[in-house]
């Protein structure tokens, strides 16, 4: 479906196509279908509308959000102590981090920054590489549909140096998206004669990324090795009471779910 958008060029729509998709767009409907047949079909009318409301509750919930996490995106382990041992300067190995999004302008700051989600992978990738002197490639450019601007590399570039003290070795500042992070990072990777890459970004992105990248080792016939890094691994589900109730992380833990869900059948 990926390479049918890009063909047509209209990759730019993805995220419009997304947002109708996704809780809470179809849910809507339901109800507002249920409402205009209220008075021809009532029996009909009021099934919707009950199934509207119920799915609207149900995809706020963090026990709906965790069980399709946990069901969809099979998030992989964490590396253990004993996995980043063996790493510790291991000959030909890069950490590629995903980019997850930028601001254009924080007030506060008075220039560009990243979103909390790119921050939280770029500060895990530095601190792997602190640990394993590793060196890093960072992959974000402007994202489909995005205002001009400084790339997520540019960006985060500035924030490992001045923020981090710790410079990146690599930046790729070209992409828009999983796909294009991984044929790309791995095109630069390629130059520089390395043979492993240690994967990092957020635990339920993880499958859709390992997916992308073994799509593009295929196509450039390239013998990297793609280990995983993933980090937010979730916990084992314990539901409670309160995992029944609406709440903003149920509804972020569930569209993140059916998004990467979704994004993975599409090849995307």
């Amino acid at each position: 479906m990926n390479d049918i958008f890009v063909m047509l060029g209209i990759e730019a729509w993805k995220p419009l196509l997304g947002d109708l998709l996704l809780p809470p767009m179809p849910f809507f409907v339901l109800i507002l279908v249920g409402a205009r047949l209220m008075y021809r079909r009532r029996l009909l009318a009021w099934t919707l509308l009950l199934f509207g409301v119920l799915g609207t509750w149900a995809c706020t919930t963090s026990a709906v959000g965790g069980a399709l996490t946990n069901a969809l995106l099979l998030p992989p382990r964490p590396l253990s102590a004993s996995d980043i041992g063996d790493l510790k300067k291991a000959p030909n190995t890069a950490i590629v981090v995903l980019g997850a999004g930028r601001k254009l302008l924080a007030p506060e700051y008075g220039l560009s920054t990243l979103k909390e989600l790119s921050v939280e992978r770029l500060r895990f990738a530095i601190w792997l590489s602190r640990e394993t002197s590793l060196p890093v490639l960072f992959s974000g450019g402007v994202g489909h549909g995005a205002a001009a601007g400084p790339s997520e590399a540019e960006i985060a570039a500035r924030i490992a140096e001045r923020e981090f003290h710790h410079p990146l070795r690599w930046t790729e500042g070209a992409s828009r998206d999983t796909n294009e992070n991984a044929y790309r990072s791995l095109a630069i990777l390629q130059e520089q004669g390395i043979q492993q890459v240690l994967l990092v970004t957020h635990s339920y992105h993880m499958r859709r990324a390992l997916a992308a990248f073994e799509r593009a080792k295929q196509r450039a016939n390239l013998g990297i090795h793609v280990t995983a890094a993933p980090m937010d691994v979730p916990s084992t589900l314990h539901l409670t009471l309160e995992s029944w109730l609406p709440s903003v992380d149920g509804f972020e833990d569930t569209r993140l779910a059916l998004h990467e869900w979704l994004g993975r059948l599409a090849g995307a």
